[in-house]
This record gives structure tokens, C-alpha cells and sequence, in this order.
């Protein structure tokens, strides 16, 4: 290997890589002269250290959502004006997330090197924030069969602020990838497949001018040109994202209160997560978010009373059978951070209060 690809190479852990700054160094081993230099193991080093949830103030039904999401890899949605601390919440996602392991840390360091980039060698899983003007080909991939910012993301996180800013195909080029964990890329002469099983956290404001629904300021925006503004993402991409959050502006008092009254600190929710997500490996082999529909059904059982909520919602809100299912795994999520081995109506009641934007707009 080149010298210069001894980090992505001390990744494979192998003894039988070596190194060389020039082929004359390579011609000089072949005849005996000299010895290549092999490669250390890779350092197993933390990044800096992550913004913290304690910092966020107030928003806490933002931040159990970002603990539900973190915990069964769910997809998030989070919807509020300007200001209510949508990114802020959304920075906050890694930090809660275990570390790669070595096979993961080889697949990310393979798809960065791929694309050109240097990779990185500590183990925090990646976070990829493309701005609202990327291309479909900047998205999926495709420019010199180089992967995008969806594979990019792979095993770590995908955040897309402004969310109906994105062009249209855009966005409905992010609907099979979110089901198959697989970009595949189909030229004239090639094709190929880059994986791509990220998770999906985006951020929108209720209404073009962001104010819908907010008591510090007046929205100017009709009913029709906030469902036009919502409609800019389709339905079926809306059923790909497990939980939908809508965001107040905090009220002047939480913003003046003291800063150590933030809540719960980063380290203390991520134990919670780590432990969500071993239960669920040991009980399925995979998180909540990855269960097939089958699965579904065999692992999320009911009881009479969670069965009869479900119902009502289902009917209420008219959720399509992908929601459901959704629902569901959101609720089993709930449940394993309580350790609960059955999923109760209280599980099932705070997972239907995550499909937000399924509510009619008033």
C-alpha cells in the first residue's frame, strides 16, 4: 500500500500489509535489499468531545424523542419556527450513538477513501449535513462513480436541514435507499452499488414563513400555501420516517434560566441507549428500526387494550399500513428503554404521539 493509505490500511488489522513511499522501495524488497514497513494497528481514538443534551435547554419532549430515535436507529423528523432549536437537537444525535466497531470503522474509512476524502481516524460514527442546494448525483452518488453523501453517511447519521428546500427528486431519491440500506447507481456501461444504511434525521419549519402555529409572532401564510409547503414532501417519504416532532419557541423564562438546569447530560442518556440497543440485538439480532414486516408482527404483540388504542388511531388519523408498522416499532423501542418485556398502552399511546404531522392541519 501507498504510505500515505497506512491509516485506512491499519484498519484491517492484517500483518501481511505493507507500506511504501516509492516503487523503488518496492523493487528493492522484491530483490532482497530491504524490508517494507508493515502497519501498526489502528488507535482506537475517540473524537472531541460531542456537543452535549444538557446544553439544549428546555425542549424535552424533543430530546425523549432523540432518545427513542437513537436507541432503535429510528428515523426523526423535527418540525418548528425559527429558532426552537431543531439543529441544535439534531447535533446531539451522535453523541448518544455507541462507537464503530472494527468492521464498521472499515466500511466508513472504505467509502471516504472512495470518495477521495481522508479518513478519519477516530470511531465516532459519521455526520453528514448537506446543504438544501445538493444535487441528486451530490445526494446518491454518481459523479465519477464516487459515493454521496448517502453513503457518506453510511452507519452514522444523514441530517437535512430545511427539508422541503430540497429539490423533489432530490428527496423521492432517498426513499428506496431508506428501505434497502443499498444506493445503486445504473450507466450507460456500469453499474454499481454503494451501501448506504444511514439514519435519517431532517428539520423543516411548519410553513414558509415559519411561524405557523407560534404565539410569539403572526404567521402570513394561508391554509393553502402551508399544505402546498408540507406537500413538497410526499407522503411516501413521510411514511419512511418513524417519528415526527413538532417544536415550540421556548418561552423567554426557560431561556433566562440558570444553564446547569438543562437536563439530563449526554453520558447518562446514552447508557439508556447502549442498553435499548444490546436487548434488542440479543433478541432479534438487529434494532427495532431494521425489522421486516413479518418480524413485525412476531415481535411487537399486543395486548387487548394497546390493540384497541392502535385501532382508534389508525382510524382517527388515517395512518397507512408502512405507518403502522412504524408505530409500532417505535413502540417496542419505548418499551425496551423502560425494560418492559410487552409493549403496553403507554408505549403505544407515546409512539402515536410521534406521528405529529399525520394530524390534520387546522
Amino acid at each position: 500500500m501507498p504510505a500515505a493509505n497506512a491509516l485506512e490500511a491499519s484498519l484491517a488489522r492484517s500483518p501481511r500489509i505493507r507500506t511504501a513511499k516509492h516503487l523503488l522501495e518496492i523493487c528493492a524488497a522484491l530483490k532482497g535489499e530491504a524490508m517494507l514497513p508493515g502497519v501498526e494497528p489502528a488507535a482506537r481514538c475517540g473524537a472531541a468531545k460531542p456537543p452535549d443534551l444538557a446544553d439544549v435547554r428546555g425542549q424535552f419532549g424533543a430530546k425523549r424523542a432523540l432518545e427513542i430515535a437513537a436507541a432503535g436507529e429510528h428515523g426523526l423528523l423535527l418540525i418548528g419556527p425559527p429558532g426552537a432549536g431543531k439543529t441544535l437537537i439534531a447535533q446531539r444525535l451522535p453523541g448518544l450513538l455507541p462507537d464503530l466497531d472494527d468492521d464498521e470503522a472499515v466500511e466508513v474509512a472504505s467509502l471516504e477513501s472512495a470518495a477521495g476524502r481522508r479518513p478519519s481516524p477516530n470511531l465516532r460514527r459519521p455526520f453528514r449535513n448537506p446543504h438544501h442546494t445538493a444535487s441528486v448525483a451530490a445526494l446518491i452518488g454518481g459523479g465519477g462513480f464516487r459515493p454521496g453523501e448517502l453513503s457518506l453517511a453510511h452507519r452514522g447519521v444523514l441530517f437535512l436541514d430545511e427539508l422541503p428546500e430540497f429539490a423533489r427528486n432530490a428527496l423521492e431519491a432517498l426513499r428506496e435507499p431508506l428501505e434497502s440500506g443499498v444506493v445503486a447507481l445504473a450507466r450507460a456501461k456500469r453499474c454499481y452499488e454503494w451501501p448506504a444504511r444511514f439514519q435519517l434525521v431532517a428539520a423543516m419549519n411548519p410553513c414558509p414563513c415559519g411561524y405557523h402555529g407560534d404565539a410569539r409572532s403572526s404567521c402570513r401564510c394561508t391554509a393553502t400555501q402551508v399544505a402546498r409547503y408540507r406537500n413538497r414532501i410526499s407522503g411516501p417519504l413521510l411514511d419512511r420516517i418513524d417519528i415526527h416532532v413538532e417544536m415550540r419557541a421556548l418561552p423567554p423564562e426557560a431561556l433566562l434560566e440558570d444553564a446547569s438546569c438543562g437536563g439530563e447530560m449526554t453520558a447518562d442518556v446514552a447508557l439508556r441507549v447502549a442498553a435499548a440497543r444490546r436487548t434488542q440485538v440479543a433478541r432479534q439480532g438487529k434494532l427495532n428500526a431494521r425489522l421486516t414486516a413479518v418480524e413485525v408482527t412476531r415481535i411487537c404483540r399486543l395486548g387487548r387494550d394497546s390493540s384497541a388504542l392502535l385501532a382508534r388511531a389508525i382510524t382517527r388519523l388515517g395512518l397507512s399500513a408502512r405507518a403502522y408498522h412504524r408505530v409500532l416499532k417505535v413502540a417496542r423501542t419505548c418499551a425496551d428503554l423502560s425494560g418492559a418485556a410487552q409493549i403496553g398502552a403507554a408505549h403505544i399511546g407515546e409512539a402515536i404521539q410521534l406521528r405529529a404531522p399525520d394530524k390534520p392541519i387546522c
